[in-house]
């Protein structure tokens, strides 16, 4: 087991403890997209179940959404080869993408709610009480940014979500992992990657432009996005303005009495 592979193994385990991801007995959903963080996500899950660090059973789910270029031979070919348990369910979401969305628009909001939404519905028709997805460090600190600069709201991806009509729980093990060390391993690894068409030709996606500004920062102070993350896990509601948080219009009656 190669260093990175380790230090992925033990940011893993570290989340799926600190928030008690996993039960004893849980069917568990992961989610592979083809790209090179749910791959690694999927390998190192399959190992720890496989050592018995967790009694779980694992399912690996792919929705193959009708994308120009989609081929998942080489996909199909690495689960089976590695005893993984599979379905690749296909659902034409691409053509709603492109009939909805003008083509000099972003595709990712509208792609995404179609992708979640089969996910949500697959892991419902099939009793798979957990579902996992491979997000990561980065996404999550690029997530809270967006969410303030367009969104104008302080949100981003938990790392344990029940949906709102609580039929699904969301899980992330990924998240203390960086996107370098993940992007590192699935080159050790050589997984065959399936690239995402369908917005890869648009320019400028704001996430990649958030993406970017944190690069930038991080130039001049490394622990900025540490810093970011971290901020998650520190809020002070008195020092912000959500009045459901803090009523900061009534705090003077307590030096008042």
């Amino acid at each position: 087991m190669s260093a990175t592979e380790k230090k992925l193994h033990f940011y893993i385990t570290k989340a799926i403890a600190d928030y008690k991801m996993l039960q004893k007995g849980d069917k568990v959903m992961i989610c592979l997209s083809g790209g090179k963080d749910s791959f690694s996500l999927v390998k190192i899950m399959h190992t720890l179940v496989q050592n018995d660090t967790y009694d779980v059973k694992l399912m690996v789910y792919t929705l193959d959404q009708s994308q120009p270029g989609w081929d998942d031979r080489d996909m199909r070919a690495y689960l089976e080869k590695h005893d993984i348990n599979y379905v690749i369910e296909k659902r034409d979401t691409y053509s709603v993408v492109i009939d909805k969305i003008p083509e000099n628009k972003t595709y990712c909001s509208l792609c995404s709610r179609l992708r979640r939404g089969n996910i949500y519905r697959f892991a419902r028709e099939n009793k798979m009480n957990k579902i996992m997805l491979g997000h990561h460090r980065d996404d999550v600190i690029e997530s809270v940014l967006m969410s303030m600069f367009y969104q104008g709201k302080i949100k981003s991806m938990p790392a344990k979500l029940l949906t709102e009509d609580k039929e699904n729980v969301v899980v992330r093990p990924m998240i203390y992992c960086q996107e370098r060390d993940i992007a590192r391993f699935a080159k050790e690894q050589n997984f065959p990657i399936i690239p995402c068409n369908l917005c890869g030709s648009q320019e400028n996606l704001k996430r990649q432009q958030v993406k970017n500004l944190i690069h930038e920062l991080a130039r001049q102070n490394p622990v900025i996005p540490q810093n970011i993350f971290a901020s998650l896990s520190n809020v002070v509601p008195s020092h912000l303005y959500d009045s459901s948080l803090f009523d900061i219009r009534e705090c003077d009656q307590e030096r008042l009495g």
